[in-house]
């Protein structure tokens, strides 16, 4: 009967995980952090930000890995601002390609699942006519791109049980993005210029943060080593973005449509960039929100 007991004890300890996000400061971190915040999961979650927990310095990753008994990864760290990076090629390549790099490392020595964010940005600026499949052919044209394909890489020559998962367009409540920049300006302009020849989908932080959690809750990743594409339902250009924007806010600004031209930028961005989500749908038995449902909860939000 004591056998059956502690058999019982070292099941469900074992069912239980200590769990690293990086990243702590990004929107898809703070998301995480308030849906774990407000559940009921038996699992530790250890929110690190570039401050507390440098990634690029192996040494105290794996001290604290070790230390904490960390048994999976939510690697939300990332240089994400397009334009600097060509700039700050060093910068962006140390974060999204050698950081990841010294995670893989350390989770091959001791066992750790990882849960790696990556981007649209992995594939070309070609005009493409249909949603990219994760098995479509790679072909990054801008520094940050490359930076992510490499680290995405790292990841899938490694030994590593991993789920990489490439997203767009990413906007939240929390940090800096579009739609707050667009709400922003509402408020201060007679008129906006957006662009209309750039087509994609918008992904709502909040609900890629609820697809980890749940899955990790579900036990869905067990032995994986995949890449899936996440973002909301639907496809819709910048412009199509920003006047939703304005009417959800009931503001009186003039969205006018314009040619990416008029934003001259050292990236040249896809023309349409839409993710296929048909293999996470299946694999998972998970129903992904459309990206106007998910605009209006997130502007609720923002609003209260």
């Amino acid at each position: 009967m004591m056998l059956n007991g502690y058999l019982t004890i070292m099941i469900n300890y074992m069912n239980y995980k200590n769990i690293l996000v990086t990243g702590a400061n990004g929107q898809l971190a703070q998301e995480i952090k308030e849906i774990t915040g407000s559940s009921n999961t038996k699992h530790n979650y250890f929110f690190k930000s570039k401050e507390n927990l440098d990634i690029l310095n192996k040494e105290k990753i794996e001290e604290f890995i070790y230390k904490e008994e960390i048994k999976l990864i939510i690697n939300c760290a990332a240089y994400t601002n397009v334009d600097l990076a060509e700039e700050n090629p060093n910068l962006a390549n140390n974060v999204n390609n050698k950081a990841v790099a010294n995670l893989v490392e350390i989770s091959e020595k001791y066992k750790v699942f990882l849960i790696h964010i990556s981007t649209d940005y992995v594939f070309g600026s070609e005009l493409n006519q249909t949603p990219y499949k994760e098995d479509n052919r790679t072909g990054p044209t801008s520094v940050y791109g490359k930076s992510k394909l490499h680290g995405e890489n790292n990841i899938i020559r490694s030994n590593l049980n991993y789920l990489i998962l490439r997203t767009s367009w990413l906007y939240s409540s929390f940090g800096s993005n579009f739609v707050k920049k667009i709400l922003e300006l509402s408020y201060k302009k007679n008129k906006l210029e957006v662009v209309i020849d750039q087509v994609g989908t918008p992904t709502y932080a909040n609900d890629l943060a609820k697809f980890i959690f749940e899955i990790i809750e579900r036990k869905q990743i067990k032995n994986k080593k995949e890449i899936y594409h996440f973002s909301n339902e639907g496809v819709c250009s910048w412009y199509d973005l920003a006047v939703q924007i304005v009417e959800l806010s009931g503001n009186k600004v003039k969205v006018i449509p314009c040619s990416s031209d008029r934003y001259p930028s050292k990236v040249k961005r896809p023309a349409y960039s839409v993710l296929d989500k048909t293999k996470i749908k299946n694999d998972f038995e998970y129903e992904i929100p459309y990206w106007l449902d998910s605009l209006k909860v997130c502007l609720n939000k923002i609003n209260k």
